[in-house]
């Protein structure tokens, strides 16, 4: 029996099968023998949790070597056989062994080592057919109906328990409904929250009428159910891409199939869920690492099990089993969150392609400022390209002004001109949204008498000024220290405060606008458990005037009230080192742009700069994001750079810094051997940053113009790289596709 053990190992490992029974008392022994069930397996001097991948035949070892299986952990897989191709697939590209692969796709708690214990009672849920039924055809079984209808609510199932207490005694009428396989039985877990079950509180909206570009983006998808097509769906802000997701959404679960809805970030979801539970006859499942470990698993559960219609998570729901999976979308895709950054560095917006094609079923990805990979698969007609170039209903693009704010006074780091326009917006009634991606109070403290500046012990970098909590604040490696009295090098009393945080700008706001209700929305106020969705809730009702926060602002949050933007300073970012930094900054400029004017009001965007003439500015102003696309990709390729060639980064980090290098050296050394003459290596070169967290970073970058000879190379390299002596201390890590070169 071949098994992947949770190890950061490469391969796979034989175990001869169980000698007692397995699973519970009542199942016989071959009865767990299936891929994808999980087992209890010796491991060197421990036991480790593995995944069953095949019932193999032959081994390469020594079969008086081999070991048993202890025990079959689980009653039926918890896999099906297209998600372990999936996830195979996924370690493979990536280079991950393929045991931390498996088990990064599953729940936290069924990582460990016991058996599944999920309390279960007994319950019905509606089939394919009794979802799609018209219910006119029951009119004369009114109690049918009645029935079937709350079933139907209840997406994930509903315990027999609750149908009695909602409807009284109704065996008669589940029986009937049975044998016309309207319904089934299955096992509801108790204590599921709605989220997680399906069920609906309130009747679906009809939603708006769609216009002639949003119908057509619907019947060139719905028109690819049952087969793979990969779509971009280029949208302007506003244009009403969450309206398409919708009825797609509708059209997948008229056919009986299950929809996977992957957004970047957690902030994302308690807006897109209460959109979808307000129009759909079913709510959506959520997955995402902000809820309970037990809850996650519950809701795991619950859509491996096919009893949810929708699935709306983070990046990790990617490899969630979905039996009835028809349809897949990704909302943001150029979003660098949706790459897992550490341990196994996946992309879930190319994983999502790659499910897609396995399963047979249409996958969109959303945005209105394309990845220029995703936009260069576009224009080769790899992807299908559908566009939404207008706002939905009534909303006009945001008139966008750079305002140039050398030798100007600034107040809370706002020109004069911007403080009138915010003036005159709250008195019309309507809300301002400052943009400054800097958190803390002030980036620098310094010593007026002798130039100390507060800088971390284990980064290179400073440390930022929280005022608040009165500490130094490294947002780097999370070490801090508190606020000193006097400098630590001088003594002198004179510390100054050096530019501008969102907890300063919040500050001072209040002082500028006694009377106007301020939110401010960064990681430092979200912190709480259901505070970011109470604070964009008093926003969306009107309660807040101003509204200011860094980048989480500008990832699809539709706020109608908001006629004013501001952006304060993104400068910095106008020089960065990284050949992605102005692709990136572009996109941020134009995501919080769009939040400007998205209802009936006009709105207005003032972006405050000491760099007007930047060539980037300029060009977005006078092209749009269409324009600057253009002309980045053709210095990408003229450079040579993504997507016209592939890249694979090579981390290594010690406490000392000739460790990491000496280790990418002989790591070069054997990539010299294995590569082609179109492949090329650049370093080993300390990384950006290269003391992070106590520990020196270097880092050495592999290129090809073709994805083959790379691929060939790492196939070879991978093992090489396993089997290389690790000095003590030293980590590292393989990134393909890299998107953070820091």
């Amino acid at each position: 029996m071949r098994v992947a053990v949770a190890a950061p190992l490469l391969g796979t490992f034989d175990y001869w099968p169980p000698l007692a029974p397995c699973g519970t008392d009542a199942v016989p022994p071959r009865a767990g023998w299936v891929p994808g069930v999980r087992v209890l397996v010796p491991f060197g001097r421990s036991r480790r949790v593995g995944v069953l991948l095949e019932l193999a035949t032959t081994t390469e070892q020594d079969p008086t070597s081999l070991k048993h299986i202890e025990r079959v952990l689980d009653p039926q897989p918890l896999l099906a056989a297209v998600d372990l191709v999936l996830i195979r697939w996924a370690a493979d590209y990536y280079c991950q062994p393929l045991g931390e692969a498996l088990f990064t796709a599953l729940p936290v708690r069924l990582r460990r080592p016991r058996a599944l214990d999920l309390e279960q009672e007994r319950g019905v849920a509606a089939t394919a057919a009794g979802r799609v039924l018209d219910l006119a055809e029951l009119r004369r079984a009114p109690k049918q109906r009645a029935l079937l209808t709350v079933i139907r609510a209840a997406g994930s199932g509903i315990g027999r328990a609750e149908l009695t207490r909602q409807l009284g005694s109704c065996q008669p009428a589940l029986r009937h409904l049975r044998a016309r396989g309207l319904i089934e039985d299955c096992s509801i877990v108790p204590g599921v929250p709605a989220a997680a079950t399906g069920v609906r509180a309130a009747p679906a909206d009809a939603g708006p009428d769609l216009n002639p570009h949003q119908v057509e983006v619907v019947n060139q998808v719905t028109q690819a159910f049952g087969q793979f097509r990969s779509f971009l769906l280029e949208g302007v802000t506003g244009s009403g891409k969450t309206e398409v997701y919708i009825r797609l959404i509708q059209a997948a679960a008229a056919r009986g199939e299950q929809t996977l809805l992957i957004v970047p970030e957690i902030g994302l979801t308690p807006q897109l869920r209460q959109q979808l539970a307000a129009r759909l006859p079913f709510a959506p499942a959520v997955l995402h690492s902000g809820i309970s470990d037990g809850e996650r698993e519950r809701t795991w559960h619950q859509v491996a099990a096919g009893r949810s219609e929708i699935l709306l998570g983070t990046r990790s729901a990617i490899f969630t089993p979905l039996p009835r999976l028809g349809l897949i979308l990704v909302d943001e895709e150029h979003d660098t969150s949706l790459k897992q950054q550490d341990g196994f560095r996946y992309s879930a917006r190319d994983v999502a392609v790659r499910r897609a094609q396995l399963v047979g079923c249409p996958v969109v990805l959303g945005s209105a400022t394309p990845a220029l990979e995703t936009l260069h698969n576009a224009q080769l007609g790899r992807y299908g390209w559908l566009r939404l170039p207008v706002r939905a209903g009534a909303a006009a693009p945001p008139r966008i002004a750079l305002l140039d704010i050398r030798n100007q006074p600034l107040q809370a780091g706002l020109s004069g001109v911007l403080r009138e326009s915010m003036r005159g917006e709250i008195a019309s009634g309507n809300q301002v949204l400052l943009f400054l991606n800097r958190r803390g109070y002030a980036p620098v403290l310094t010593c007026h008498a002798c130039g100390w500046v507060g800088e971390c012990l284990h980064c290179d970098a400073r440390l930022t000024l929280h005022l608040a909590r009165r500490r130094l604040w490294c947002h780097h490696c999370g070490w801090f220290q508190p606020l000193p009295r006097a400098c630590p090098s001088c003594g002198d009393a004179d510390l100054r405060m050096l530019g501008q945080g969102t907890e300063r700008l919040d500050d001072e706001l209040r002082a500028l606008f006694p009377a106007t209700a301020i939110a401010r929305l960064d990681r430092d106020t979200t912190r709480r458990q259901g505070e970011l969705a109470r604070l964009l809730e008093a926003v969306r009702r009107g309660e807040v005037q101003i509204l200011l926060g860094t980048q989480m602002l500008a990832k699809g949050h539709d706020f109608p009230r908001v006629t004013l933007v501001g952006i304060l300073d993104l400068d910095q970012s106008l020089y960065a080192s990284d050949f992605r930094a102005p692709e990136r900054t572009a996109q941020l400029i134009v995501q919080v742009t769009g939040r400007a004017g998205r209802a009936e009001r006009p709105g207005r965007v003032v972006l405050q700069t000491r760099h007007p003439e930047h060539p980037l500015l300029q060009s977005l102003l006078r092209d749009g994001y269409a324009g600057f696309a253009a002309a980045a990709l053709a210095e990408r390729q003229e450079a040579e750079l993504p997507p016209f060639s592939h890249l694979a980064l090579l981390r290594a980090e010690a406490p000392m810094p000739e460790v990491p290098m000496a280790f990418l050296m002989s790591a070069r050394t054997h990539a010299e051997v294995l590569r082609e003459p179109d492949v090329h290596l650049w370093g080993p070169i300390p990384a950006p940053m290269e003391r992070r967290a106590a520990r020196y970073r270097a880092q050495l970058l592999v290129q090809s113009p073709r994805r083959g000879p790379l691929r060939r190379l790492l196939a070879g390299w991978t093992r090489a790289l396993h089997a290389l002596p690790r000095p003590r201390g030293l980590r590292w890590s393989l990134d393909i596709d890299p998107q953070d070169m820091s």
